[in-house]
């Protein structure tokens, strides 16, 4: 009888998600399978025609020969990622019909840091994104991590609260996707209800000024202190860093008087500021994020928790329901640790400036991170079971019963959670505790996330990649160049660290995680390590063109066919893969330069900074990317103007390289035209030389452009330009003579 059951059920069921192959794997498995062919054939070469001349030949071959050995091994790790690629299609109408109300609650975690880089009105609007979610709001809790202890976000907080009373029926009454106030009304293109409308419309501009002027002013007007007794808690603060926890539930989503101007019931709101003093460390946004997981055990206690930065405002008000397709589903869901989504930016320019979409990276890449054991968890934009991010094993037989885990109810009134819970955020609370070891988000990473993800995938969970039509959470891309590049160092430099830590994948996933996936893990822990190869193709080829020195096989050859073939076939693919991701050909050739500028400035940076962090000659840091930009650099940035207008090392050694190669060029050009009989000959012996540096001062002619001809505040400044050219010179003076 009991096997009957078991098949009628088996019958019966219908998922509640579908798991598709990726187009396209066959060519791109021919064309991976052809590239290798031809890494082989360029290996045979360096080693058969090995120099027997000079020792300047003999080394600047091998080095050459090292950093192709370092890109070819760097290519396979790469491909193994996008071997066996899915997609997951959510199906939202059968979780309707299968559970109907009986939903789970989501507790949202939204993470800020300081109210000048991350402004409160831009707090404000992710927080009231996430409010109105196409979710029964009792069953929505949403909690503020305020590392920055700003009583200016504790105001905005207040505003957003009131604000949700208007903002979130008329979301419910006319369907609004981009539930950001600010996103709708800049993106809006047909009035719904004119009147309506505009009186909401005027009501949020109205609270955006009170946010900003406040903000501007730098203090809360006194009558509005009076109006509620959180503010009182900034008379014991003595700065951001050295305060006691401050935490204040804002709305109350389990009172009966806690309803929007329709009567509709309104999600939990709270902030939190957790306790921090000098002597005790605080663990960045690690820290925050688990004093967000204990407090809103006590609260709320909801099974799924989202989180996202501050930045990151909601743009589908179905995600909430698409990533509950994966959880509840009766036979893969239980098995499942998080689901996570793209991290997408709204402020990206046409043709991508700065490559910030990273677009082939997530809708390609990633998709075989997935097919193998699960994506890693990126840091926002992702929903996780709360028992796996607090630690839990997976077991075979482990099952939920979400009916029973809805029945959990907090009885406790507001005030007194509010006071009990505040020992859970102290300085104290994790010492001697395995919370930021084995609970939580890990500690003492700059990619606490990269870490935590690989953590719960090594306790026996999955995870799940989505990227729906619909962009889940759309936020803010850095607009400047030195901000991109400081961005990628940092991300670089924590994913180097995990190498000589206990959290290499090779090591740390051992028979814990599918090889693939440590494989794959792997490949982000070289990003700072590529430095070293990339910058002897870009500097020792262009000197060695002074010296007379041949790197490369002569036009004539047949040797000159795999070198050739494998340099195309490989960037004419990825421009096919760009273009069928929605990309542009510029915006193909803005990634690429990109791709040279952080790997020749980023990621030697980082290399070097790990480095001396291992020797104790540098400490572990955690720099927060600037959300706000002034008028001229906003114009330049949607100009697709690249800005140079600051004075950065990274700035000297881009600027020096591109003037390296140029004298290269220059030089190689001048050789080959001066003789009319030797002209054939150059070309035949440096021809791969030559192309390898006229491409090199393609790439750079923003540089050259902001060296020389702008006059904006965008250019290159003039000491650089000095720097420059000496160095240069220094280079090329040295290698000839």
């Amino acid at each position: 009888m009991l096997c009957k059951e078991r098949e009628m059920a088996k019958k019966e069921y219908v998922p509640l998600f579908e798991t598709r192959k990726v187009k396209g794997r066959i060519l791109f498995r021919c064309i991976a399978a052809s590239i290798l062919l031809g890494i082989c054939f360029i290996i045979m070469y360096r080693i058969r025609y090995f120099p027997v001349g000079g020792k300047a030949e003999r080394w600047t071959w091998i080095g050459l020969f090292l950093s192709e050995l370092w890109f070819s091994f760097y290519w396979l790790l790469s491909t193994v990622c996008r071997w066996n690629a899915v997609i997951r299609i959510p199906f939202i109408h059968r979780l309707s019909q299968r559970f109907g109300k009986e939903l789970p609650g989501i507790d949202i975690f939204v993470c800020t840091a300081d109210p000048l880089i991350e402004p409160p009105s831009l707090v404000v609007n992710t927080v009231l994104s996430m409010m109105a979610y196409d979710y029964p709001p009792e069953k929505l809790s949403l909690y503020l991590s305020d590392d920055g202890g700003s009583n200016l976000t504790f105001y905005a907080m207040l505003e957003a609260a009131n604000f949700s009373k208007t903002w979130l029926p008329f979301c419910k009454k006319f369907q609004v996707e981009s539930t950001s106030p600010e996103a709708y009304f800049r993106t809006a293109s047909e009035l719904v209800n004119v009147q309506e409308w505009l009186s909401v419309k005027k009501l949020y501009e109205d609270m955006k000024m009170r946010i900003e002027t406040t903000t501007k002013l730098n203090q809360i007007p006194e009558y509005i202190q009076k109006q509620h007794k959180g503010f009182r808690e900034w008379d014991f603060v003595s700065s951001k860093h050295d305060h006691q926890t401050i935490l204040q539930i804002l709305i109350d989503g389990r009172d009966t008087n806690a309803v929007d101007i329709e009567g509709n019931p309104l999600p939990t709101l709270v902030y939190l500021a957790r306790e921090k003093r000098p002597q005790h460390h605080h663990h960045f946004k690690a820290g925050s994020m688990n004093a967000l997981i204990r407090v809103s055990s006590k609260i709320t206690n909801a099974p799924i928790i989202l989180n996202v930065d501050c930045d990151m405002y909601s743009n589908n008000s179905k995600t909430i329901k698409s990533s509950l397709c994966i959880f509840m589903d009766e036979e893969k869901g239980d098995e499942i640790g998080y689901v996570q989504f793209p991290q997408c930016f709204y402020n990206l320019t046409k043709n991508e400036i700065y490559g910030g979409s990273l677009r082939v990276l997530l809708q390609l890449e990633v998709l075989g991170f997935d097919a193998n054991g699960g994506p890693s968890y990126m840091g926002t934009g992702c929903f996780h079971r709360r028992e796996a991010l607090c630690g839990k094993k997976y077991e075979k037989n482990y099952k939920v019963d979400w009916k029973k885990i809805n029945d959990k109810k907090v009885n406790e009134s507001a005030s007194f959670l509010e006071e009990t819970c505040k020992v859970l955020a102290s300085c104290t609370f994790e010492h001697n505790t395995p919370w930021g070891k084995e609970m939580g988000l890990k500690y003492g990473t700059p990619v606490e996330d990269i870490v935590t993800g690989m953590s719960i995938q090594c306790n026996g969970w999955k995870s799940i990649y989505l990227n729906p039509e619909r962009e889940g959470f759309l936020g803010v891309a850095p607009i400047t160049l030195l901000q991109n590049l400081v961005q990628h160092k940092r991300w670089a430099e924590g994913e180097l660290q995990l190498c000589f830590s206990r959290y290499f994948p090779l090591l740390y996933g051992h028979r814990k995680i599918p090889l693939k996936l440590q494989l794959i893990y792997s490949t982000s822990k070289f990003w700072a390590a590529n430095c070293l190869a990339t910058w002897y193709i870009v500097v020792v080829p262009c000197l060695c063109l002074l010296k007379d020195i041949s790197l490369f096989p002569k036009i004539s050859s047949p040797w000159v066919l795999p070198f050739v073939y494998v340099t195309f076939v490989h960037r004419a693919y990825s421009l096919a893969e760009f273009l069928w991701c929605g990309g542009t050909f510029r915006g193909w050739c803005n990634d690429q330069r990109i791709w040279l500028f952080k790997r020749t400035t980023s990621y030697l940076f980082a290399f070097f900074e790990t480095i001396l962090t291992l020797l104790g000659y540098s400490q572990l840091n955690f720099v927060v990317t600037a959300k706000v930009a002034d008028e001229d650099v906003s114009k330049r940035y949607d100009q697709e103007l690249i800005e140079f207008g600051a004075a950065s090392p990274m700035f000297d050694i881009l600027a020096t390289l591109a003037m390296l190669n140029l004298f290269g060029s220059l030089g190689a050009i001048k050789k080959a035209t001066m003789d009319a009989d030797q002209d054939s000959k150059v070309l035949d012996q440096f021809g791969l030389q030559i192309l390898l540096c006229l491409v090199l001062v393609t790439i750079n002619l923003p540089v050259y452009q902001a060296l020389f001809f702008r006059k904006d505040n965008g250019k290159m400044p003039t000491s650089v330009m000095y720097k420059s050219i000496v160095f240069a010179l220094l280079a090329c003076m040295l290698a000839m003579y």
